[in-house]
């Protein structure tokens, strides 16, 4: 089992949303656990938690203030491992987010750097003296709007933060930190956790020199809505010593044999980068955002599997299409469905045929949508700043939605985020044992890979089709599959040689004597029998 999260599904549980318990509408820890059932039927290895640590709450506790104890909204210490247990009793991995690479500014480490310039932990966050003309030291930007740096009176200095101001970034370059943020990762993993992901795994370490960040060299068709988006971020992340901090991460882990992935948070070489941080010795998998955007492609999705591996042969990835931070997929592809549901399942074929590790974002195994939200609705700092820019992450994080009763049955009083008509309408309950469900299908799919030793493990070999279609075999010999998809909504027919009869759960996918219909939004698996081609 050591190995166990190479080619594994994980499913991406964000507490504040999943199941409230106590009625006091935010999601919490013992509601997850009543809920773990539903994932064990569902058929994936692990849940991934997003963060439950103490926190103000200013990033919806991605501004930890303890990073060894659950915050009060989320349960205890006691829910915590009550829900471990639960879940390796249904056979289910636990990992957990860390966010290292930087705390709230109520964090006791904090407090104590800022009091002044010589204490034991003056060193412990990124501090800098202005310019003359009182100026921050160069022009880094934060990702939640405005300069990546914030004036303290207390040392008269500036401190880093690529966050929100109440964000600041801790240095890495001091190993009295690295060794603070191993011990609190040593809490968890005494506590069973069987791994973490890395929030912003790229960011932990900064330029020393402070030099500025240079534009953006790439040529853009629409302005940005965010102006951390015109920086070519070479100097603020990226640095080379994060690598060898993922070394000494990863000697961690393999004491309690425990899994990594590293969120890479990256709009330049994320794929390049993926392959480096998950090299030999450094992290087990990384996910990026690559394939979270708006195209839909056949030449899209070649060149970001084909890219990686041939990038990085000795590296894993973790693929993707939604998360906590971005649009849900079926919103931002629908341009490219015959409808909601289809699409669903047609990028759940899709998904599920990768190459590597797989993530699924709650909800999306019910075909769910975005929600429109009003401005008076949000509490995502970042939608506030950008509003009315789609940049906000609300839309995508409203509450998990199981049954018909009102606010969808994720508490029995008004939700801290809105159930809309919309979304209730894709519930668990109501897709349940339901033929053509989404749902489902899902489950068809994710029991189908688990057999499938060529979709778990087998290498890629694309074929050379005419968009919209896109084409490739996993794997070799006796079990190798063909996956082939119609990625528009125009039915095409084509000739397919060298296959035998699908296998596993397709999508408007018909045989049509020695030819192959292709509905919109077709997926189909065809086992291999010799040597494959496909012809209009």
């Amino acid at each position: 089992m050591k190995d166990w999260w190479r080619g594994a599904v994980t499913y991406q549980v964000y507490p504040r949303s999943f199941q409230d318990s106590n009625d006091d509408g935010v999601g919490d820890l013992p509601g997850i656990t009543r809920r773990l059932d539903h994932l064990a039927q569902l058929g994936v290895d692990a849940l991934w938690l997003s963060p439950f640590f103490k926190s103000p709450m200013k990033d919806m506790g991605y501004d930890v203030s303890d990073y060894c104890d659950v915050d009060p909204v989320f349960g205890t210490l006691a829910d915590f491992d009550a829900l471990v247990g639960r879940a390796h009793a249904l056979g289910l991995k636990v990992i957990i987010d860390q966010v290292l690479s930087h705390t709230s500014d109520q964090h006791p480490a904090f407090a104590e750097s800022r009091s002044s310039r010589v204490n034991p932990k003056s060193d412990w966050y990124v501090w800098a003296d202005p310019w003359y003309d009182g100026t921050p030291p160069n022009n880094w930007l934060s990702v939640f709007g405005g300069p990546a740096w914030t004036w303290d009176a207390r040392r008269k200095q500036y401190y880093l933060h690529n966050f929100l101001a109440s964000q600041p970034d801790l240095n890495y370059h001091n190993p009295e930190v690295q060794d603070w943020a191993l011990g609190n990762m040593r809490f968890w993993l005494d506590r069973g956790v069987d791994g973490f992901r890395f929030d912003t795994v790229n960011y932990f370490f900064h330029d020393p020199m402070l030099r500025d960040n240079p534009a953006d060299y790439r040529v853009k068709t629409e302005p940005e809505a965010n102006p951390y988006g015109m920086q070519y971020h070479l100097f603020s992340k990226n640095q080379p010593e994060n690598l060898a901090w993922m070394e000494r991460i990863r000697c961690l882990l393999d004491e309690y044999g425990a899994a990594s992935v590293g969120e890479m948070g990256e709009s330049h070489h994320a794929i390049r980068m993926m392959g480096e941080y998950t090299a030999p010795g450094r992290l087990h998998q990384c996910y990026s955002f690559e394939l979270m955007g708006y195209d839909y492609s056949p030449g899209f999705f070649r060149d970001r599997i084909e890219g990686f591996f041939r990038g990085a042969p000795d590296g894993w990835p973790m693929w993707a299409f939604s998360n906590h931070d971005v649009v849900r997929h079926v919103s931002r592809w629908l341009p490219y469905g015959e409808s909601p549901e289809v699409l669903a399942k047609q990028a759940a074929a899709l998904l599920l045929s990768f190459e590597g590790s797989i993530c699924l974002w709650q909800g999306e195994e019910l075909g769910q949508t975005d929600t429109a939200l009003d401005f008076e609705e949000l509490t995502d700092p970042q939608g506030i700043a950008f509003w009315p820019e789609p940049v906000g992450r609300d839309n995508t994080r409203t509450p998990m939605i199981w049954d018909a009763s009102p606010h969808g049955g994720f508490s029995r009083v008004k939700p801290w985020l809105p159930v809309k008509p919309e979304q209730a309408a894709r519930h668990v309950e109501g897709q349940t044992g339901a033929q053509g469900s989404v749902l489902e299908h899902y489950r068809a799919l994710l029991a189908f890979r688990k057999t499938s030793q060529a979709l778990r493990s087998g290498r890629s070999r694309f074929l050379d089709l005419d968009e919209p279609l896109l084409g490739f075999v996993r794997g070799e010999g006796e079990g190798a599959l063909l996956c082939l998809f119609n990625l528009s909504t125009v039915a095409r027919v084509v000739t397919v040689s060298g296959v035998g009869t699908a296998v596993g759960p397709s999508v408007h996918a018909v045989a049509e004597g020695e030819r192959l219909r292709l509905g919109p939004n077709a997926a189909v698996f065809l086992p291999v029998t010799g040597e494959v081609t496909v012809t209009d």
